[in-house]
């Protein structure tokens, strides 16, 4: 064996070594990066929204083809998430992030300049590929960069207002881009984006993996990454394909199977297991991902409700569409930032109970929207309660979710948490759209409103009624997660929240 290999270092890491320390850059340049990095993976989750219609006339899709332009992009970004995170855990952080952000880039320009529907979807699938493997080495940069609680719980205060916002900002950048350029841009924009940030990438960042990683988890990592693909998949069909089809029910089956197959591997048979099952002994951390699980399987069918109500329902262009969620984007934003201020102070479980109680108040004000509705006093307030109830509600689910776990299993945690959103996400907007659709069909077959507005209208009420049941389980969850007291009121032998939570991972 050569020299270093029992180490797990290196001769390029030796001779890097020999040559003097690296230069050190601010660690405001490393989380600048990592917010940058996971804006773009967010945005493009809802920049197509607003471009659908644009797509659908320049390239000919069918209606039934056209979610395709959305879920192969969901469907490999939920898939690969875990793989993701572990990858950046053994083959390092500056490595992963690299890879992950060239191919998203490379997707993006492939996908602008697509010639036909194959190439968008395949290039939205690589898109999603990247985005799984570059959204958990965000996470891990962060939380292996900033090692002080407090600094940390600020990093992850503007990461989480980052990732919240921007999936609104998706709708105003994809309305302004669609309207005042092309439905390309919305995938072009990315390419500049991502190659400065390469650049500085590779200057900025160090590398950081475990020195006994003993290999990828291959079995697991093909069982997990078939098993959710599947189940989204079943998810996101039931828009065309009843759920108590055949199909349907047959591949909900094969998701189980594949996915019971994941637990059994990693809990009895994995020498290095892809997710050690010891992690969700943690209540804090089990707890964390069923937070994050319904209130991403709130929200992110309220962008995409209200993106089709504002122009389908009450005609707005997609560039008017893009400024409405303006103040819902600001709303997420400045959530986070009270959240990363007040999480040491408070505690996460309660911040987490004021932010998905506002979620669900949020979205209880939704469901009573209507085409006659008045825009800013039964529209807004909701949109705006709910983002804001998200924005404070991300940054204690992800400090909760990644706090305690060991440095080399950080990429892991972060995978974890955004698989738990992605999957929240893609599954809670594939019921709620599919049951606001057979509503407005089934109010228009029976005669009982008059124009395609209230029927369409019918349809959204139902589906915000469904994101408010989805919200509300989350209050509950965040019940599940043990309250950790401030920092401020703690006497000096008292044990810290880092401690408590190793201490329950034992």
């Amino acid at each position: 064996m050569a020299e270093g290999g029992a180490t797990g270092v290196t001769r390029g890491e030796q001779a890097r070594a020999s040559r003097g320390p690296a230069r050190e850059w601010p660690h405001s340049v490393v989380l600048a990066l990592a917010c940058v990095g996971q804006f773009m993976v967010v945005l493009d989750v809802s920049v197509v929204n607003v471009a659908l219609p644009a797509i659908h006339r320049a390239l000919g899709f069918s209606t039934d083809g056209l979610q395709w332009v959305v879920n192969a992009y969901t469907l490999s970004f939920a898939g690969f998430l875990l793989l993701g995170g572990r990858a950046a855990d053994l083959f390092g952080r500056r490595r992963i992030f690299l890879l992950g952000l060239s191919a998203f880039t490379a997707a993006s320009l492939l996908g602008g300049s697509a010639p036909d529907q194959t190439v968008l979807v395949a290039a939205r699938a690589l898109q999603g590929l990247g985005g799984a493997i570059l959204a958990p080495a965000t996470l891990s940069i962060i939380t292996t960069t900033f090692t002080e609680p407090r600094e940390r719980a600020r990093a992850m205060g503007l990461w989480s207002a980052v990732a919240g916002a921007g999936g609104a900002f998706g709708s105003l950048v994809g309305g302004v881009l669609t309207d005042l350029l092309s439905w390309r841009w919305i995938l072009f924009v990315n390419v500049p984006i991502g190659v400065a940030t390469l650049v500085v990438g590779r200057l900025a960042l160090r590398e950081g993996r475990r020195s006994d990683a003993s290999g990828l988890d291959l079995p697991g990592a093909v069982l997990v990454t078939a098993g959710l693909a599947t189940l989204v998949l079943a998810v996101v069909r039931t828009g065309t394909v009843a759920w108590g089809s055949r199909q349907t029910v047959g591949t909900l089956a094969l998701a189980a199977v594949l996915l019971g197959g994941f637990v059994l591997h990693e809990g009895r048979l994995a020498k290095a297991p892809l997710v050690p099952l010891r992690l969700f002994v943690s209540r804090t951390i089990t707890g964390a991902n069923l937070v994050m699980f319904a209130i991403a399987g709130a929200m992110f069918p309220m962008w995409y409700l209200l993106t089709l109500y504002l122009q389908e329902v009450r005609g707005y262009s997609a560039l008017r569409t893009g400024f409405v969620f303006a103040p819902v984007a600001l709303a997420i934003v400045l959530g986070a930032q009270i959240a990363s201020r007040l999480v040491h102070r408070v505690g996460a479980r309660r911040l987490l109970l004021v932010g998905t109680v506002a979620i669900t108040a949020g979205m209880l004000l939704l469901s009573r929207i209507g085409a006659a509705s008045n825009f800013w006093l039964d529209v807004v307030p909701g949109a705006v309660l709910s983002s804001l109830g998200l924005g404070l509600s991300v940054t204690p689910v992800t400090f909760a979710a990644t706090t305690g776990v060991a440095r080399h299993e950080a990429g892991l945690a972060s995978g974890i948490v955004n698989t738990s959103r992605q999957v929240g996400g893609s599954i809670g907007l594939a019921v709620i759209a599919t049951e606001a659709t057979a509503r407005a069909v089934a109010v228009t077959r029976s005669g009982a409103v008059h124009g395609a507005g209230q029927a369409l209208s019918s349809g959204f009420s139902l589906g915000f009624v469904l994101a408010t049941v989805l919200a509300a389980a989350g209050v509950l969850a965040a019940l599940v997660i043990p309250h950790v007291g401030a920092r401020r009121d703690r006497a000096p032998s008292e044990p810290s929240p880092e401690s408590v939570l190793v201490a329950e991972l034992g």
